[in-house]
């Protein structure tokens, strides 16, 4: 029985890598899946939410997507910035005064990203780039023309985490 078990699930996998080529198929997000397996320390609730946002692009609900993705990635960034009980960041911005992460969260998305590069956890580009996943995002969030595809919106997740790999394997 367990050889059976195997081969179905070899087969699987199998189809989903073959079907992932083809550019509605939703095995493409079996594949993301793939890419998303390889972070590893995430929260619990990050990655609840990375895997909703999977969810959302297997129904079609793709601005729905961006939303979930970009959360994922600003509490990751979050916990980034607290992993150090915010000493890094006080100094770059001391009026701020934050000591929880609910006071960070109150503080306004694109000044925690302008913050990232004062305390050299991004650069300048990546700083650039980051802004503008938070722009697209928030054309999903608000009243917009902007309906993305299923490429599109794989392709904006599959950024989404490619960035947070490279942040996770940053030292802070």
């Amino acid at each position: 029985m367990k050889k059976v078990i195997d081969r179905t699930l070899k087969f699987q996998e199998e189809a989903h890598f073959i079907l992932s080529k083809v550019e509605s198929a939703k095995s493409r997000s079996v594949i993301l899946n793939d890419t998303y397996k390889k972070l590893s320390g995430l929260s619990i609730a990050q990655d609840d939410l990375m895997r909703q946002a999977l969810r959302c692009v297997e129904n079609a609900l793709f601005r729905a997507a961006y939303i979930l993705a970009w959360v994922t990635f600003i509490d990751f960034i979050q916990e980034k910035l607290a992993s150090d009980g915010f000493v890094k960041l006080n100094a770059v911005r001391p009026k701020w005064r934050i000591t929880s992460i609910e006071e960070l969260r109150e503080i306004v998305e694109f000044q925690i990203i302008e913050a990232c590069k004062d305390v050299k956890l991004i650069s300048n580009t990546r700083m650039r780039i980051i802004q503008g996943y938070l722009s697209t995002r928030n054309e999903c969030a608000h009243p917009s023309d902007f309906f993305p595809n299923y490429n599109q919106t794989l392709g904006y997740i599959s950024d989404i985490l490619n960035q947070m790999e490279g942040l996770q394997k940053k030292k802070y």
